[in-house]
């Protein structure tokens, strides 16, 4: 058993045989693009072929792991395990075009195996992975202001409803309608309910059409839409769109940027070993 496990060891941990499957994998990735043009028999030949390679390789990778527990604990090989498992699944096991649909979804998934091709890539997933705790809690303290932002701007922003209005409110609308539409034209008010105002707050984090919901209210200040005066309106987006893009969006950067370093530093050190 011995011998087979290093010869399994040698096959995998070649770089001749690291380079055919990445060669593999981006034939693999190829024609699944293609597959979205054409039903060709010939492709779908080739792609039951690279499944069964994948399918060698991962019983290679298992047999020279050092023990179950060792194949199983790494996430690489789990990973590539759930990948050629969801390729046996047959689409005629389905009736239903629903559960058909998902498990060609599913399949295209094995693009993803392009992100072992290399090591840096690898290394970057990783940083991902261990700075998700990090941008967990950073997720929170965002969620937390854009609540807090998104309360304040219905208290002050919200628009009166049209079909409450009288006939000379309704003309005075429909006229603030068109020198201030909203961006783009067939979106509801902007802060006319609280999930909206979420929505628009992250759209103001994108940096799309925030100067002109900044406009828009002011525009509906001067006809008497809403009370809020320029200087609040000022302050409120300016202060919202420095908080959330040069703030709260560089915790998260500052999180990976530390993570990675550790990582390297964590390599390093086992490299040296």
């Amino acid at each position: 058993m011995n011998k087979i496990q290093n010869l399994c060891k040698s096959i995998t941990t070649n770089k001749k045989f690291e380079l055919g499957i990445t060669v593999i994998i981006l034939l693999n990735s190829f024609l699944i693009g293609v597959e979205t043009y054409t039903d060709n028999p010939t492709i779908k030949a080739i792609q039951t072929s690279i499944l069964g390679i994948f399918t060698i390789e991962i019983l290679l990778r298992y047999i020279a792991s050092d023990s179950n527990k060792a194949f199983f604990l790494d996430g690489w090989n789990i990973f590539d395990l759930s990948l050629v498992l969801i390729g046996y699944i047959p689409e005629t096991l389905f009736a239903n075009a629903t559960a058909m649909t998902a498990i060609r979804v599913l399949r295209v998934f094995r693009v993803l195996r392009l992100l072992r091709a290399a090591k840096e890539i690898k290394i970057i997933i990783t940083v991902l992975i261990k700075s998700m705790s990090a941008m967990f809690y950073n997720v929170i303290l965002f969620g937390i202001f854009i609540y807090l932002y998104a309360i304040i701007g219905v208290a002050l922003f919200k628009l009166p409803n049209p079909e409450k209005m009288n006939k000379l409110e309704l003309a005075k609308y429909e006229e603030f309608v068109k020198v201030a539409p909203n961006a783009p034209a067939n979106s509801p008010d902007p802060f006319g309910t609280l999930g909206e105002a979420m929505f628009t707050l992250f759209r103001e984090l994108t940096g799309e059409d925030w100067t002109d919901l900044r406009y828009n209210h002011i525009t509906a200040y001067e006809y008497g839409f809403i009370k809020a005066t320029p200087t609040v309106i000022n302050i409120y987006h300016i202060s919202w769109f420095v908080l959330a893009a040069f703030l709260l969006l560089n915790l998260v950067t500052g999180a990976i940027l530390n993570n990675y370093q550790l990582v390297m530093e964590h390599n390093k050190e086992k490299e040296a070993k």
